[in-house]
């Protein structure tokens, strides 16, 4: 009798202690791998949705968006298969691995023509909860005179129809808005990103600055037609993303972060001409495989972009941003801090660490801080001159 009572004591203070401390253990943080950018058969992509999302999870992505020009994929929709060797020998391995009950087609005229897979066909088919996710997207695609404006709806709800407007800004304003108020009306997490500006270099500096509730853009896009690197005449995308930040916070707005995104079209050719997977993604911490816990994450900027290089460790405490590579045999990194001083007008390199782990402290006089990691690993398909592998952490700023 004494022993319940006393086993009754001590399991009723423990509770009592847990109770007090009011404390729940703490989530496991993962690292999940997409692309945001992503284009099928549903516009210019020359493959078929499921295809494509098969690739990637093959090639241990963890989510994607199938981001299609100006559709998400909901009505029915039929494809003329090329009558091009290497269209018509796809296509046949398409019948042959995925079957005639999936593969809806009918020959009309002598031409091949196959039903594209719904958003909720394809992705039904693909995604397997807590390892594969597929996010509906939308690359709403406009224009203003010859300048092309494409931005990105991630975990869209409803299709948005191109709003136009009357200067590139306008336009792109109109549907950063039109994204930002479809978000407010469904509740759900929606957020927009400025796709690749320097395509036909139809962005400018100065409209990206004057954006009102865009968090995100392309620092990296696989396209090979982008110019990442900018030109003798135009500034790269990296170079941008530190000038609007310094604006961006001059005029009191939240940080731009900054997308490595494949932009794929092409799965049939590979070579720097083409529009191919598998050549930059994002790593997402969260501690679910979610639309909303990524998008929450996206916002926080618990992510890094990349082209190769993958990261152990970035982590931002006590005005310490460290980060610690995920290292290959043989291949060499360099940890660059790149970042800017509050009143001045550019970046600098503040710290250069030649090594698999770097930390920098922030001090108070400084606007924010990024780390840019380099590598002597060369890409399996670069475009342009990238052809190292690299990563880029989001900017920091040091507690106020």
């Amino acid at each position: 009798m004494r022993t319940a009572y006393f086993l009754f004591i001590f399991f009723l203070l423990i509770g009592c202690t847990e109770k007090e401390k009011g404390e729940k253990p703490a989530k496991t943080l993962n690292w999940y791998k997409g692309n945001l950018h992503t284009h099928s058969y549903w516009s210019d992509g020359d493959e078929f949705p499921e295809v494509i999302l098969d690739w990637y999870k093959a090639n241990e992505y963890n989510f994607l968006a199938l981001s299609d020009h100006n559709t998400i994929a909901r009505d029915e929709k039929w494809v003329t298969i090329s009558e091009d060797t290497l269209r018509q020998k796809a296509f046949q391995t398409y019948l042959k691995e995925y079957g005639s009950d999936w593969v809806n087609h009918k020959v009309d005229s002598g031409r091949t023509m196959v039903r594209l897979k719904t958003f909720e066909e394809y992705s039904g088919w693909v995604q397997e909860e807590g390892k594969f996710l597929v996010i509906p997207s939308e690359e709403i695609t406009d224009r203003y005179e010859d300048k092309h404006i494409h931005m990105n709806a991630t975990n869209i709800q409803e299709m948005i129809e191109p709003q136009g407007g009357n200067s590139v800004l306008e336009v792109m304003q109109n549907n950063i808005d039109q994204v930002l108020e479809q978000r407010k009306t469904t509740g759900v997490p929606i957020i927009p990103h400025i796709n690749h500006p320097n395509f036909y270099y139809s962005i400018d500096l100065e409209d990206m600055i004057a954006l009102k509730g865009e968090r995100f853009f392309e620092v990296y896009n696989g396209h090979p037609a982008v110019h990442n690197m900018g030109d003798s005449t135009h500034i790269s995308t990296e170079e941008m993303w530190d000038i609007i930040n310094i604006n961006y916070l001059a005029e009191g707005k939240p940080m731009m972060y900054g997308l490595a995104n494949d932009d794929s079209h092409n799965y049939h050719r590979k070579g720097k001409k083409w529009s191919n997977a598998g050549r930059g993604w994002v790593m997402v911490q969260a501690d679910t495989l979610s639309a909303i816990k990524l998008i929450n994450a996206l916002e926080a900027g618990d992510f890094y972009s990349t082209t190769g290089v993958e990261l152990k460790e970035v982590q931002f405490e006590n005005n310490v941003l460290k980060v610690e590579v995920d290292v290959e045999e043989d291949i060499e990194y360099v940890i660059e801090f790149i970042g800017c001083k509050k009143g001045d007008s550019q970046t600098q390199s503040f710290k250069t660490v030649k090594g698999e782990k770097a930390q920098f402290s922030l001090e108070s006089d400084m606007l924010f801080v990024r780390a840019k990691i380099s590598s002597t690993a060369l890409q399996d398909n670069p475009v342009e001159n990238m052809v190292y592998e690299m990563a880029w952490t989001q900017p920091v700023r040091p507690d106020h």
